[in-house]
């Protein structure tokens, strides 16, 4: 069974169980209960939405959210497209390919306007661009579209491609190691253990999604688009609120994921913040996203074979749910 075929069956199973439920509809003080399945741990690139409970922004919007954390392969897409979740994150990559599947999922607000997918290499090798990285190894996400993109563009003529495991021991220790990361993650621990990590974004390589989109079904919008908007405006207030200061937010996301410690906490919302605001952010506000950028997408993910058809790129995000600056 190939990959097409493969999510389009997960989505159908998916929508078939979620009608063996009862459709989840509770109330709260008052508040409309509304869930955000994440698709990580929370950790910084999450701020926002903590920061938007911290701040009142939630509740104030009469929403009460739940924010249900994720994983390795968390099925963002399938929970949201079958209603079981009314909101949340993913990459803007599955939102292409959901949508050249026909799910009707949509996305509403970008966390990241720069994506934070990256090569790092060791300084020490004076690497200029990517197409100088000729040799030794490089770890890639296995299937994942940069990792694509990236072989595609450069063809990595005498490099050994071998799969990313998620960690830093083996960069640390072999100077001819490279290997895919976001930029607030594996270099700073790899400068934490003493090593001279250089990065080169994904953007850098000419693949550049918004990153972290927040989803919703398309129904969704159609049906009770005031609830849409209030959660993206809490959503906004809390996003400014945390990159003013993430402190309390941090907090509350240590609480529940100790495994990240609250100086590694303070480091990444402050690496990341650079990716989130933007010229475009600037003029328009937190989370906008522009056509050009959808339809690129698009059309990059077919020119590597993930999708055969490019959809709609008006059809995989919208900005009518975000608030006027």
């Amino acid at each position: 069974m190939n990959r097409a075929t493969t999510f389009a069956v997960v989505i159908a199973l998916a929508i078939v169980l979620s009608s063996l439920g009862a459709c989840r509809r509770s109330q709260s003080s008052g508040a409309t209960k509304v869930h955000v399945q994440l698709n990580w741990v929370p950790e910084p690139e999450f701020g926002g939405f903590y920061a938007a409970r911290d701040v009142g922004a939630v509740s104030r919007a009469g929403l009460d959210v739940e924010i249900v954390g994720g994983g390795p392969s968390s099925p963002v897409i399938q929970l949201v497209a079958a209603g079981r979740s009314e909101f949340g994150v993913a990459a803007a990559e599955d939102v292409v390919v959901a949508r050249a599947h026909d799910v009707d999922v949509v996305a509403i607000y970008a966390t990241f306007q720069t994506s934070p997918q990256a090569i790092m290499v060791h300084a020490s090798r004076g690497l200029s661009s990517l197409a100088d990285l000729k040799s030794g190894t490089l770890a890639l996400e296995t299937g994942a579209p940069f990792g694509a993109w990236l072989k595609k563009t450069y063809g990595f003529s005498g490099v050994t491609i071998v799969p990313a495991d998620g960690g830093v021991a083996r960069f640390v220790t072999d100077a001819q190691h490279a290997q895919q990361c976001f930029v607030t993650s594996e270099p700073l621990a790899a400068k934490a253990k003493g090593s001279d990590p250089q990065v080169f974004l994904a953007r850098d390589a000419g693949f550049d999604p918004y990153a972290n989109v927040v989803i919703t079904r398309g129904a969704m919008l159609r049906d009770d688009l005031p609830k849409v908007k209030a959660f993206v405006a809490a959503l906004r207030e809390g996003w400014t609120a945390y990159l003013a200061d993430p402190s309390r937010a941090n907090d509350a996301m240590h609480a529940v994921d100790p495994s990240m410690d609250a100086a590694t906490f303070a480091a990444v919302a402050d690496a990341q913040k650079i990716l989130i605001e933007s010229d475009d952010t600037k003029a328009h506000g937190l989370g906008w996203m522009r056509l050009d950028r959808w339809k690129r997408l698009a059309d990059q993910l077919v020119e590597i074979g993930t999708i055969d058809h490019a959809p709609d790129a008006a059809r995989c995000f919208t900005d009518d749910a975000l608030p006027e600056k």
